[in-house]
């Protein structure tokens, strides 16, 4: 047989093998961002979820873990995501609270107080017709958020006990509209701030504080430039992890299984740690010189924190979703 038929009918060969592979014999890369610093139990627990997909996936699905915003900025990310890009990112329900409303009552002021409420958000009607509106409408495709973070304090420059003692006050949150309205609605004034921005903004003042839970404050050594630690407890910090819709709908079916199940037996093992975590943070900063105020006025903060849903337009959307939970 000449040579050119015979390299064409090895061709014409290799190229039918390769139409009869399963779909899964495909190879896909997820590049998986968080702000977050390597020593953060959040970062290993990102690690052990990418590893139990590659496993589980036989290598066909990748996962590469970039901490510190190695990728870039968050609310840059979330928009390269929608665009398709195959990238996620660790974020919160008050970004994704930009494209549907709704959703930012997850990371609202005192919405829910345990990680067991966190767990069975999920299956609640009204949380699931969000999601999917933010995969159908807006290329933000979540894949779990059983990532409890834990509970949000002031940590300050000056000891806070109730809702006054904030008047003036110049704290750092994310630039999320239900962030900026709750510390609002707490009694300070919000100050929109990248995370790695803390530390230098508390030295040159631009800031008065920020509001953060305790493994931030030792993995940031902001313990150097704060003095008093508030246990205000005004938000339970839930994680979303997030993908582009069009990217996860690309996925052979048992991969997109694969994501979404690690993603969850990950996230609870990881909350889990960050609640042992959180008690040696505690202990880390008052060991440095922080003092813990722990006399504080939670029902006044509580009462104060309603206004922050009421100037989004968010009361009746805390209603029926508390509704959904004491209904289950």
């Amino acid at each position: 047989m000449p040579l050119a038929r015979t390299v064409t009918a090895a061709l014409a060969a290799t190229a039918l093998w390769a139409a009869a592979l399963p779909a899964t014999a495909q190879e896909f890369t997820l590049r998986f961002n968080h702000v977050l610093g390597p020593s953060e139990p959040f970062h290993q627990g990102f690690l052990n979820w990418a590893e139990r997909v590659n496993k589980r996936t036989n290598g066909g699905l990748k996962m590469e873990v970039f901490h510190s915003a190695q990728l870039g900025v968050e609310e840059d990310i979330i928009e390269q995501i929608r665009q398709g890009a195959n990238i996620g990112q660790n974020t919160d329900s008050a970004r994704l609270g930009n494209y549907v409303p709704g959703i930012a009552i997850i990371n609202g002021p005192y919405f829910v107080s345990s990680m067991d409420e966190v767990f069975a958000l999920t299956e609640l009607p009204t949380i699931q017709k969000w999601l999917q509106e933010l995969a159908d409408d807006h290329g933000l495709k979540v894949v779990c958020f059983d990532w409890v973070q834990g509970f949000r304090n002031f940590f300050t420059m000056k000891p806070i006990r109730s809702p006054a003692d904030l008047a003036g006050q110049r704290i750092r949150t994310p630039p999320a509209p239900i962030w900026q309205e709750s510390i609002r609605a707490l009694g300070a004034e919000p100050v929109a701030m990248a995370f790695g921005e803390v530390y230098p903004g508390l030295q040159q003042r631009a800031i008065d504080g920020a509001e953060l839970v305790y493994p931030n404050i030792t993995a940031g050594k902001l313990f150097e430039v704060l003095k008093y630690a508030n246990e205000t407890k005004h938000i339970l910090l839930v994680n979303f992890q997030v993908v582009s819709s069009a990217w996860f709908n690309k996925l052979p079916a048992d991969y997109q299984t694969a994501l979404v199940e690690e993603c969850r037996a990950a996230g609870q093992e990881t909350s889990a740690v960050i609640a042992e975590a959180t008690a040696k943070a505690k202990a880390t900063v008052q060991e440095m010189g922080m003092e813990v105020v722990e006399d504080v006025d939670l029902d006044a903060f509580r009462e104060a924190g309603k206004a922050a849903y009421a100037k989004l337009g968010l009361t009746e959307a805390v209603e029926q979703v508390r509704a959904e939970m004491a209904s289950r």
